[in-house]
């Protein structure tokens, strides 16, 4: 299995679970004949009455459940007598104050997506700087996951100093063939991994940016969780950067939402580029308030989790070494956040059952879905490990691995 590297086999990038509803599922199942849209209540009914759950994946609140808990919690980070929002302002503009403090940037503007947030940054950087070409991974969110938005809506252009799946260097930046006017880093980078450069490395690569002449943009939607790894505050890495971007629903926990945070003058310009593009919302206090609750609530304890993620790891890694597991493999080997993938060799479909199987009959969910993105035989999924797996303990993790292993065909 010499051809799998850091979670891309044969340069096919994983398709994590979130990903593949997005990108149809229910039509691929269509056309296999399976009753996805039932199969995906069975999970969710199975998943919801596990008495023991490890990956955050598994959860998926009703609605009723998340309004309630919104309740509940809004009032502790925002006085909820205040009015409504209305085109950013109140509470909306409250939660860009807060963000601008904790990154020690000059200004930031919420946006509806991610995706249109890095858009507009890169466009005004392209505007600024007279290239609009951006340097970037081949495996980052925009070349994977927007629809080559970047070029059809807004007239960039990409070029990747590497295709290896991993970070890219210092020296790749230097060597690149072709000027550029921003080098985008997304951290951690996902698709491969959730790889993550050492901090000596990060700082080499801005430095090699700075000296093409070129801007740096982060693709921090995860940045969140980066503190430990680094060892360094989110203002200071926030600080190697002329812009960053960053999530509110990946590892916080909100509804929806980015910021785009970077100087003054050109998050003010965002904000002209954030209307042109559709952003400038009506009104958008439960996405404000689900990140402020997520700020005070997931983002203190998100160095526990990614911690605990190396326990898991370790003991999945026993467990499944234990069990006789032909092959297997975790990217990150070590994690490096509080996410990381698993390579398992079998059909993702037997997988899958047999997670579903141990949830049904044990009450226990160890792994959720399982998708085939690699060589014939291989099949990945991706663990979040959150809240609900800080009690679990080493030995746990190796004995539900056993009892998943039991379910796999011999």
């Amino acid at each position: 299995m010499d051809d799998v590297t850091d979670g891309v086999v044969d340069g096919v990038a994983p398709v994590t679970d979130e990903q593949a509803e997005a990108a149809g599922e229910d039509a691929a199942a269509a056309g296999s004949g399976v009753d996805e849209a039932a199969l995906r209540r069975r999970r969710a009914a199975a998943w919801r009455s596990c008495r023991r759950v490890l990956s955050r994946n598994a959860f998926e609140p009703t609605i009723a459940e998340q309004l309630a808990d919104l309740s509940a919690a809004a009032g502790s980070v925002y006085d909820l007598d205040q009015p409504l929002d209305r085109y950013g302002d109140g509470v909306v503009a409250e939660l860009e104050r807060r963000v601008a403090q904790l990154l020690g940037k000059e200004a930031v503007a919420f946006f509806p997506s991610g995706t249109m947030a890095q858009q507009v940054a890169l466009r005004c950087w392209a505007g600024r700087t007279g290239n609009p070409v951006v340097a970037l991974h081949p495996q980052s969110h925009p070349e994977m996951w927007e629809d080559d938005a970047f070029s059809i809506v807004s007239g960039l252009r990409v070029t990747h100093p590497t295709t290896e799946p991993r970070q890219m260097t210092a020296e790749e930046v230097r060597a690149a063939p072709e000027p550029f006017g921003a080098l985008m880093v997304e951290l951690p980078l996902r698709d491969p991994g959730f790889l993550l450069p050492s901090w000596e490395e990060l700082t080499e690569l801005v430095a090699a940016a700075r000296e093409r002449d070129a801007v740096v943009h982060f693709d921090g939607a995860r940045l969140w969780e980066c503190t430990e790894h680094f060892g360094r505050p989110l203002a200071e890495i926030a600080d190697l950067a002329d812009t960053v971007y960053l999530s509110f629903y990946k590892s916080l926990g909100g509804y929806s939402g980015a910021v785009l945070a970077g100087p003054a003058s050109l998050v003010e310009e965002a904000r002209v580029w954030r209307h042109r593009y559709g952003g400038l919302v009506f009104q958008q206090f439960p996405q404000a308030l689900a990140a402020l609750v997520g700020l005070e609530r997931e983002l203190p304890r998100l160095p526990s989790y990614v911690a605990h993620a190396k326990v898991v790891a370790g003991a999945l890694a026993d467990g499944l070494a234990a069990a006789g597991v032909p092959y297997f493999r975790l990217v990150p080997e070590v994690p490096v956040t509080h996410q990381f993938h698993l390579w398992l060799p079998y059909p993702a479909d037997v997988l899958s059952a047999a997670a579903l199987a141990q949830a049904e009959e044990d009450g226990v969910c160890l792994f959720t879905r399982f998708f085939a993105e690699g060589p014939t035989g291989l099949a990945l999924t991706e663990i979040t490990v959150a809240s609900e797996a800080l009690d679990w303990t080493a030995s746990e993790v190796a004995e539900a691995v056993r009892g998943f292993v039991a379910r796999l065909p011999r």
